[in-house]
């Protein structure tokens, strides 16, 4: 199996070293660039397609999340997991709704991180525990005063990939394990996120969890 390419993206040069050291003990995953500044990033991501982008969200200049939506922007397919020390309600929302694959905290031990990022490698959305409780609030505090929506008004198809999203699996991974077509999951998760009216994935995941649908 080939190892899993990551870029990694911070401006504070010995957590990166930090961060490539640790990396250096999974085999099957590989630093192949490294940067401080968002602008570099982009083009490093360009020139090298990386399997995962790790981005730190408060850097100098140009941001983490600007970074983010602008690498989706120009057409930067990578996973991009968003690593940072900022737990804010906003900051999570607004990185998973700009499409971001995951949300991890920097203070988790590093063989937590690790086993993170292995999972980010096989194409599941990786997010922080601690980060459940507070996507839950606000989802809770959006839908405040509307009516609930309801699992019923999901067809039994988005019913299956509501459950595979819920289990942190790729539009990719979900296509191999129905025997359908990639196009079709996104046209089907499209209509999970209305019909649940929810902006991303994970609060997706989170809804299940809140509505014991599993």
């Amino acid at each position: 199996m080939d190892k899993c390419t990551i870029l990694l993206v911070d401006d504070h040069p010995l957590l990166r070293q930090g961060v490539n050291q640790l990396i250096q003990m999974e085999p099957g995953l590989e630093v192949i660039g490294q940067s401080g500044k968002g602008e570099e990033a982009i083009e490093l991501a360009l020139q090298h397609e990386p399997d995962l982008v790790l981005l730190d969200l408060n850097m100098k200049g140009m941001t983490g999340l600007d970074t983010l939506k602008e690498m989706r922007r120009r057409g930067i397919a990578s996973r991009i997991v968003i690593l940072t020390v900022s737990d804010n309600q906003a900051d999570v929302v607004s990185c998973l709704k700009a499409g971001a694959d995951g949300y991890l905290l920097k203070d988790m031990e590093p063989e937590e991180l690790l086993a993170n990022l292995v999972e980010a490698a096989s194409g599941k959305m990786v997010i922080s525990d601690e980060l459940g409780q507070i996507l839950a609030q606000a989802l809770r505090d959006r839908q405040s005063g509307h009516k609930m929506p309801s699992i019923h008004q999901l067809t039994q198809r988005e019913r299956d990939i509501l459950r595979l999203i819920a289990k942190g699996l790729s539009n990719k991974r979900i296509a191999l394990k129905l025997d359908i077509t990639e196009g079709t999951v996104k046209v089907h998760v499209k209509s999970i996120l209305k019909k649940l009216q929810v902006r991303s994935r994970v609060e997706a995941a989170v809804w299940c969890v809140e509505s014991n649908f599993s």
